[in-house]
């Protein structure tokens, strides 16, 4: 054959299959490949970082690839799609403009809130050692405290420049967040006491050089960095941190805060003033019920008077912290018990009760759930603070037990994390306040019909929460939309609700330095019990709540129009 003729076969066969090569690289994703290359990128190198990487260059790539996600979803047909698949798809761009959101507004140069920032956050990582692998493996991250120290210190020190630190009104105790870690001992140190029990089946060896690397690290890389911390806020940041409030004050803050609405709400529906009018009318509507409770109960006073009363007879309160942990779990047991009448699924997951750890109890609220992965040995727990008791009301206990607990967070988390494979990893891991505080407060509603309250002052203490959530929508946006001073919330709080002052000022410390958060509770709660009144009056005789709740709950977190969309559905389902 001769070569002349050849070489334009090839030519051709190498252009067409140089053009099919670029079809198949310019070919659509398909959903799970995206889900895949989301979930499978790290962005840095863990074992380097044990603590995670913080710079400004990462959240700029971080922000880049989830661009690149969102351009391959929108070429997705999602009307092709399964119902779990479509959800998978509308979380996960959620969940990537959020991503692009965070480094837009530069939300990294603000890592502190009034009753934790990025270093009590460490606190997290102290657990027990269940193996050899686990004590390597916190010494790792003990070691890496230094360096995550140097990057948030970074970047405080550019909000500072920018003007979008935190209010210096929020400060006050935020000493204890440090000083409680600056030992003089290394046994003294919070970050020690794993390495006080340690597993059994180490070798007497492997025990002597842990215990002395355990030393090395809590002198060398724990303590000293806490001093540093110190220096750090006392010399630098308090003297310079601004004094204006709301978050509209700040650079771009306006946007910034509807777009914390628009992410603490999953909705893009709702502006500072429709917000700001849903709680009035919301605080309106629960003052009259707590005003016939009182009524009720032939209380000779006003009502502040019968907040004043809750707020200083000693027979609401425990006399001890073992007291106090002992009704809670007292209270978590009968809620326990109450499950199967209200749900199909139960987490496999148990949950116990805990006092909060007294390095972060000051500044800390009530009591809070803390989970533990699907894999952990660990349980979930339910955190009581027992530091303060005449701040710590037990006619409000039951209200708080059930959100943080059973049926709240503990059983919507466990479920979440148990959901199977066919849901992805990223949503299983994933938590949005409007569905997840929504759920809690919810439950709180749900709990009379378990039978949790049983005086009318736990029936008034489950509505002061109740009002507490509605004030929120009040104060929040007051702060931050509409130019409140600090002394207008606080009058606001102590006027509607029965609330500690203590836990008060805390709570208005709290909105102040996370905004858009506290909106959460009562815009997701009245989503669910508008869905359940919807579905009660579509359905009958028809309507389940077990089956609701399933509907609620089975495809683990999701955004309220989802949510909305899916009992739709149900309703469809089942009202012939």
């Amino acid at each position: 054959m001769r070569y002349y003729k050849i070489i334009p076969i090839l030519i051709t066969l190498l252009f067409i299959f140089g053009c099919e090569k670029e079809k198949s690289e310019t070919k659509p994703k398909d959903l799970s490949q995206i889900i895949n290359s989301y979930q499978d990128n790290e962005g840095y190198d863990k074992e380097a970082y044990p603590l995670g990487l913080f710079t400004k260059e990462y959240y700029k790539s971080q922000a880049e690839f989830a661009q690149e996600k969102l351009d391959e979803l929108a070429q997705i047909e999602f009307e092709n799609l399964s119902e779990t698949d479509q959800i998978s798809a509308e979380l996960l761009k959620f969940v990537l403009q959020d991503q692009i959101n965070y480094y837009e507004f530069e939300q990294f140069l603000n890592p502190l809130l009034s009753d934790t920032g990025f270093h009590s956050n460490l606190t997290y990582e102290v657990r027990p050692l269940n193996d050899y692998e686990q004590v390597k493996n916190y010494l790792n991250t003990l070691n890496a405290i230094p360096a995550f120290v140097d990057q948030h210190l970074v970047n405080l020190r550019e909000g500072l420049e920018k003007g979008v630190s935190q209010p210096l009104v929020i400060f006050k105790g935020y000493e204890s967040t440090y000083n409680d870690n600056i030992v003089e001992s290394f046994e003294d140190s919070y970050y020690y006491s794993p390495f006080k029990n340690l597993p059994s089946d180490l070798t007497q060896a492997q025990k002597d050089s842990v215990l002395a690397a355990a030393k090395e690290a809590v002198e060398i890389n724990v303590t000293p960095q806490f001093r540093r911390i110190k220096t750090f806020f006392e010399s630098e940041y308090l003297p310079k941190t601004r004094t204006t409030l709301g978050v509209s004050e700040t650079p771009n803050g306006k946007a910034y805060y509807q777009d914390r609405i628009n992410f603490y709400t999953t909705s893009t529906e709702y502006s500072a003033d429709d917000i700001h009018q849903i709680g009035l009318k919301e605080v309106a509507r629960i003052k009259a019920e707590m005003e016939q409770i009182i009524s009720d109960l032939n209380f000779k006073g006003s009502f502040a008077g019968f907040f004043n009363f809750l707020r200083t007879d000693e027979q609401f309160y425990a006399k001890t912290p073992e007291e106090l942990l002992m009704i809670a779990r007292d209270m978590a047991k009968r809620a326990d018990a109450q499950l199967p009448r209200f749900f199909k699924t139960l987490p496999r997951k148990p949950y116990g009760v805990a006092p909060v750890p007294d390095a972060i109890a000051p500044k800390y609220t009530s009591g809070r759930y803390i989970g533990t992965s699907k894999e952990s040995t660990e349980p979930g727990y339910y955190w009581v603070n027992t530091y303060d008791l005449p701040s710590r009301t037990l006619y409000t206990l039951p209200a708080l037990t059930v959100h943080e607990a059973v049926p709240g967070h503990h059983l919507q988390g466990s479920l979440n994390n148990e959901l199977g494979d066919s849901i992805p990893q990223f949503r299983r891991n994933l938590y949005l306040s409007a569905y997840g505080e929504g759920w809690g407060l919810y439950s709180e509603f749900l709990a009379n019909e378990m039978g949790m309250y049983r005086t009318p002052y736990e029936q008034f203490g489950k509505l002061t929460y109740e009002m507490w959530r509605a004030c929120r929508l009040v104060v929040d946006t007051g702060i931050h939309a509409k130019g409140w001073t600090r002394d207008q919330v606080v009058d606001y709080m102590s006027s509607n609700t029965a609330l500690s002052l203590h836990e008060i000022n805390t709570e208005t410390d709290r909105y102040i330095s996370w905004p858009g958060q506290a909106l959460s509770y009562k815009i997701g709660e009245l989503k669910i019990r508008e869905l359940r009144k919807k579905a009660e009056t579509k359905l009958g005789a028809k309507f389940d709540i077990r089956a609701f709740h399933e509907v609620i709950l089975e495809q683990g977190t999701v955004t309220l129009s989802i949510l909305e969309k899916r009992v739709n559905d149900y309703i469809s389902k089942n009202i012939n």
